[in-house]
């Protein structure tokens, strides 16, 4: 390929040439991960029944097995995460408060595996580590940001270990939001489908197995969370047990609310779908006020779009012919 004639357009001191040939490479890039994507659909109703058997299984050898054989096939489940725990204990930084503190975020992020607790905490040890000496030696060591001043390159040093530090939980933290805001939105639905189901004469525990079936399209998540509790109403001695799991893996007021209404219905026997609909009819509202709210902020939200994009665009069509009218005028003269 011959090097492109000096003094050509460039951008930068790149010229055009080495800028289309980038962004022909990230195109092409882009259109094979599309293609994969489409060609490689997954079903997400396979795994959650794949973990809903798993959880029915570990309730049963619960019941059945001996407390050493189930701690046992517990802990012969992944290797990886008993790796990772031999070598947090033989660093001495591993605490039963934090293991417990990183099992509960997981449950309420949707991940079952109570092992991958290690590996978060393990995450946490090692990525400021890595990151941090990659960083030191890129900026100190191979002169990258040399015409930075000092204060600059310590920022972008601290800066990205405290980022490596805090990206297990940021990556936590998001995962629960995206999920407690897909559990929000079905709320309201499933209150309704248990009022019909306890006035129709079920269970409490054929009625979330019912509501989980009807759900497992709609809110795939709300639905894997009312199949699990149904499992365990039905395995569990203590059917108050279940409901406060419930409430344990999911981070919100209302399915406390919920909880405590069940808890509240099976301890003294008042009636579930009075009490189910003026949920349901709070929640409503609540979701309806949410909607309120998002669409009054809309006008503030448009005005820096308006301001940046859309004005200036207007002001050039409309002002544009005029001017070229004005020069072309004093051009004449």
């Amino acid at each position: 390929m011959t090097p492109p004639p000096a003094g050509g357009p460039s951008v930068f001191g790149i010229d055009f040439a080495t800028i289309a040939t980038v962004l022909s490479a990230v195109a092409t890039f882009a259109v094979l991960v599309a293609i994969y994507a489409a060609t490689t659909v997954r079903d997400p109703m396979a795994r959650r029944v794949k973990a809903l058997n798993e959880r029915r299984e570990q309730l049963k050898a619960g019941i059945v097995a001996s407390t050493s054989k189930r701690r046992k096939s517990i802990t012969n489940q992944n290797e990886m995460a008993d790796k990772v725990r031999g070598v947090l204990s033989s660093l001495k930084v591993l605490q039963d408060t934090q293991v417990i503190k990183a099992q509960k975020k997981l449950l309420q992020a949707g991940v079952r595996s109570k092992d991958f607790a290690f590996v978060i905490i393990f995450a946490r040890l090692v990525l400021p580590v890595v990151f941090g000496i990659a960083i030191v030696t890129a900026v100190y060591a191979m002169g990258f940001l040399s015409d930075w001043t000092s204060l600059k390159r310590y920022g972008v040093v601290a800066g990205t270990v405290i980022l490596a530090y805090k990206a297990p939980d940021l990556w936590l933290k998001n995962k629960t939001q995206k999920r407690n805001t897909s559990i929000r939105k079905g709320l309201p639905d499933a209150l309704d489908l248990l009022v019909i189901c306890a006035e129709a004469g079920l269970t409490v525990d054929a009625a979330f197995g019912r509501v989980a079936r009807e759900l497992g399209k709609a809110h795939p998540e709300l639905g894997d969370e009312f199949a699990l509790t149904s499992i365990e109403l039905g395995f569990l001695t203590d059917r108050r047990q279940a409901f406060e799991n419930l409430a344990a893996r999911i981070d919100l007021d209302a399915v406390r609310g919920v909880v405590t209404t069940m808890i509240q219905t099976e301890k003294y026997g008042t009636p579930l779908a009075s009490a189910l609909r003026v949920l349901s009819a709070e929640f409503r509202n609540d979701r309806m006020m949410r909607a309120e709210e998002k669409a009054a902020r809309l006008p503030a939200i448009m005005t820096v779009p308006l301001i940046l994009f859309i004005l200036p665009t207007l002001f050039i069509v409309i002002l544009g012919p005029a001017a070229c009218s004005i020069a072309d005028a004093f051009s004449n003269k």
